[in-house]
């Protein structure tokens, strides 16, 4: 084991968790809406995250700036969790809501992941083969 990369997810870890707690602290009379953006912008950021090249770091640079910000900052800030206790609370009250938050929560967030890996390459990786630069 590592003990640098474990203490780096810890830290990126402690960054996201308060960020989204800040997030549901700002947005305190939402009900589900700040899970819903934590999860969809999280998807989003982790998406471009994996597609950078980061300025060309070296491979385990490189590793560790992907666990500190993707799993750690990232994997801290969005939440499994959180996303299955809001669908499970809406249930109770508004089924067809639940089921419409917990099926739009999966597309949106797979709709930012893929696009976050799409606008996170570099510009000359994204042209169709064949097009002129």
């Amino acid at each position: 084991m590592n003990l640098r990369r474990v203490l780096l997810v810890v830290a990126g870890g402690a960054a996201g968790t308060a960020a989204r707690l800040a997030l549901g602290m700002l947005l305190a009379d939402a009900g589900v809406l700040p899970v819903l953006i934590a999860n969809v912008v999280g998807a989003f950021l982790i998406g471009v995250l994996m597609a950078r090249p980061f300025l060309r770091l070296s491979g385990a640079a490189r590793v560790e700036l992907r666990l500190l910000l993707g799993t750690g900052a990232l994997g801290g800030f969005t939440t499994y969790s959180a996303f299955m206790t809001g669908t499970v609370g809406l249930w109770a009250d508004a089924p067809l809501l639940a089921v419409a938050y917990a099926a739009g929560s999966l597309v949106l967030g797979l709709a930012a992941a893929a696009s976050g890996l799409r606008l996170g390459r570099p510009r000359a990786e994204r042209l169709p083969t064949g097009a002129a630069s």
